[in-house]
């Protein structure tokens, strides 16, 4: 095998089929990058059983061949090597890198020993590539990192024949993102992918075009893929039921108040640095505003006021000022509407829901909305 690529465009190729590899592998092998040339151009693979990830580039190929080496040594080769065009080629069990007069080789790994990959099925529906790569943003920040509950490790997508919707929960928020895309799919389609999956698709197909989705079903293995600009990540989907979590979400909310965004977001963080780890921020709405307090320690507290348009009566609410942040994050309006559920304690106040609106008097869309617990959740 041999071949000659434009150094930035074979960089980038060798980051991306690398990125969702694992740290630590118990099998070597699958720490690979499956290099492979043909008269069509050059490609490069990575798989692990769970994820795989494929990147088509232009190359001038002049002998066809495929090899398999260390990934993450080459990417970081790749990414040191002077600008000039790449040299790649194989003799016997190494692979020579070149570009200028740098020079490196590396052991080849038996490529016979290198798992199948994926058979990709055929496309479900068609999502607009900055959309869903904002809409992952929004929701992954839910999911939960506890690998106890394998099914709130993961984000649901729930599909129709017009949009999709993406749900993520770990017990204690709760963050759901509607967007419109394409399919010909008439019937309700679900799929419960890897959180850590998801977001690295959301940053690798942040732009341009559209992404192509599809969902593969039977046998023990069920897959989803995802596909734009030659390039396709597939992942495995996590198996058992997410919880119903949407039907936690009131229909309607009467009580509520409209604050500026980046007011809200810029008042916790700084009220928050007097907090012990894991404490809650108290939040209290009454006709004349919005009070943030924080009794850090003896050493430290600290409070501020903010303009706040409060609809009902007055509350107070004991927030994780992180987990608020996160929700804020998804907020991309210039106002967020923080509204008050009830539970049947009367003394106890129900989760919260953010959502955005437009100014303070006109809400906005609910496409994105996100649930929070009232309380100090980490005592």
């Amino acid at each position: 095998m041999r071949f000659q690529a434009n150094r930035d465009v074979f960089s980038d190729a060798v980051s991306f089929a690398v990125r969702l590899l694992p740290q630590r592998t118990t099998l070597p092998i699958l720490s690979g990058v499956l290099i492979e040339t043909t008269d069509d151009g050059l490609s490069l693979s990575s798989f692990d059983y769970e994820v795989s990830a494929r990147i088509r580039i232009d190359a001038e190929v002049h002998e066809p061949g495929r090899v398999l080496v260390s990934g993450r040594l080459l990417a970081d080769i790749a990414n040191r090597l002077p600008n000039l065009p790449v040299e790649v080629s194989t003799q016997d069990n190494r692979v020579l890198v070149s570009a200028g007069s740098a020079r490196f080789t590396l052991l080849s790994m038996p490529v016979a020993e290198y798992p199948s990959l994926p058979v990709i099925g055929e496309t479900t529906g068609v999502i607009p590539s900055g959309t869903f790569s904002g809409a992952i943003a929004q929701v992954v920040v839910a999911a939960s990192r506890d690998d106890v509950t394998p099914v709130i490790t993961g984000v649901q997508l729930e599909a129709g024949p017009s949009s999709i919707s993406l749900t993520a929960t770990d017990r204690y928020r709760v963050a759901v993102r509607e967007l419109p895309w394409s399919t010909e799919q008439q019937e309700p389609i679900s799929a419960l992918v890897p959180a850590r999956t998801l977001q690295e698709v959301g940053r690798t197909f942040a732009s341009g075009g559209d992404v192509s989705v599809g969902i593969t079903r039977g046998g023990d293995r069920e897959l989803i893929s995802f596909s734009a600009n030659r390039r396709t990540v597939t992942s495995l989907l996590i198996k058992g039921n997410f919880p119903p979590v949407k039907r936690l979400f009131p229909d309607s909310v009467e009580h509520f108040a409209v604050i500026g965004q980046a007011e809200l977001v810029e008042a916790t963080r700084r009220v928050q640095l007097v907090l012990e780890r894991e404490a809650a921020l108290r939040y209290s709405f009454t006709s004349e505003g919005l009070t943030l307090e924080a009794a850090g320690s003896e050493q430290a507290q600290a409070s501020e006021q903010l303009d706040a348009v409060v609809t009902g009566d007055d509350v107070v609410v004991s927030l994780k000022p992180q987990f608020l942040l996160d929700g804020l994050s998804g907020v991309h309006t210039e106002f967020v509407r923080i509204s008050f559920t009830r539970t049947e304690n009367p003394n106890k106040p129900g989760p919260v829901l953010i959502s955005g609106q437009k100014s303070k008097d006109e809400s906005g869309t609910e496409e994105y909305r996100y649930l929070l617990q009232p309380n100090l959740l980490l005592r």
